[in-house]
């Protein structure tokens, strides 16, 4: 798959580039994409915490007083719910969020989130080169018309003045190529991609 490469303003490049289709020119499928999207959300999630229920707490199992005679109710041990100090009746119990995966699947399912934006129409930029200052870099994004929410990968490392520049604006993102990923990929309107990226993204499929 042969594509322009652009400029940071919209305009056309110098040249064009091949895209691998074992990378970018596969079918994508939902129930691949349900898969992963979903257990990189379960691996975001935290346990839950526990709470010590009246077989945790450590207080004396010892009779409060005799079963009967005293005039007051019969209790058996001071770790019931009742008691300050006792144990929670039906607290939260753990639950830990750590699904598995098969590494192929992760794969494929990026493979497929890629191959997803570039039937939508992948832009592919030859640099993040840009002076650092976010009033120069909206008007380049106003004039390439990405859209509200837009995802930039970059090579190796994200281009220290784009990042700068772009913080200070709502909806766009920018990430290393080691870190795309399936959720933001599919998140995010426009997927942008630099000749770097690109490149580590094939090679990391290729290696």
């Amino acid at each position: 798959m042969k594509v322009k490469v652009l400029n940071l303003d919209g305009t056309d490049g110098a040249s064009d580039i091949e895209l691998a289709d074992a990378v970018f020119g596969i079918e994508p499928r939902s129930d691949i994409l349900h898969r992963v999207v979903t257990w990189q959300l379960e691996k975001r999630r935290g346990t839950a915490r526990a709470a010590r229920e009246r077989s945790d707490v450590a207080r004396t199992g010892k009779k409060f007083g005799k079963q009967k005679g005293g005039g007051t109710a019969r209790h058996g041990d001071r770790a019931a719910p009742i008691f300050i100090g006792g144990g929670k009746a039906h607290g939260p119990r753990k639950r830990d969020f750590d699904p598995s995966l098969n590494k192929k699947v992760r794969a494929l399912g990026l493979r497929m989130a890629l191959s997803a934006k570039a039937q939508a129409g992948l832009i592919v930029v030859d640099t993040l080169d840009t002076e650092g200052k976010t009033k120069i870099l909206v008007g380049q994004l106003a004039q390439a018309s990405w859209g509200k929410k837009v995802l930039v990968i970059d090579g190796e490392t994200v281009n220290e003045g784009f990042a700068r520049a772009a913080g200070n604006i709502v909806g766009i993102n920018v990430l290393p190529a080691v870190g795309a990923n399936v959720y933001d990929i599919l998140k995010h309107d426009t997927l942008v991609l630099t000749r770097a990226a690109v490149e580590k993204l094939e090679a990391r499929f290729h290696g």
